[in-house]
C-alpha cells in the first residue's frame, strides 16, 4: 500500500514541475518576442514539434506572435531554463492590413496650383517673356 501512495505522490509532484515549467517557459518566450518589439499572442506545448528527437533539457512550443510591424507569425519554440529562446519553422499566417491612404486635400492642391500660375506669370513678366 506504501508503494501506490509513493507513485502517486511522485506522479503529482511531476505534474506540478511540468506546469510550473510551462509558466516559466511561456514568461521567457513572452520576454523574448517583446525585447524585439514584438507582441505574443499564445503558445501550445508540442512535444514532438520540429527537433524534438535526442532533446531531454528543451521544451518545444507552437507559438503564436505579431512582430513589429503588426504581422502574424506561427513558429516552433525551443526553450530550457539554461539554453534560451530558439524559433524554427518560423512563418508569417497573416500580414498586417496597412491603413487606407490619407485623402488629399483637394482645397491645398488647388492652392499650390494657384500659387504655381501665379509664379510663373511673375517670371514671365520679370524675365522679359522668356519663360
Amino acid at each position: 500500500m506504501e508503494f501506490g501512495f509513493g507513485i502517486v505522490i511522485l506522479g503529482i509532484i511531476v505534474v506540478v514541475f511540468r506546469l510550473l515549467a510551462d509558466c516559466l517557459d511561456e514568461d521567457r518566450v513572452q520576454t523574448y518576442i517583446e525585447e524585439r518589439g514584438g507582441r505574443f499572442l499564445s503558445s501550445t506545448w508540442a512535444p514532438f514539434g520540429k527537433g524534438w528527437a535526442g532533446e531531454r533539457n528543451n521544451r518545444i512550443y507552437e507559438v503564436r506572435y505579431l512582430d513589429r510591424d503588426g504581422n502574424e507569425h506561427c513558429a516552433q519554440c525551443k526553450t530550457s531554463m539554461g539554453a534560451g529562446v530558439y524559433f524554427t519553422d518560423d512563418r508569417i499566417v497573416r500580414y498586417r492590413r496597412r491603413p487606407a491612404e490619407a485623402p488629399r486635400d483637394n482645397s491645398r492642391v488647388a492652392d499650390l496650383e494657384r500659387e504655381n500660375r501665379r509664379l510663373r506669370e511673375a517670371l514671365k513678366r520679370a524675365g522679359g517673356g522668356k519663360a
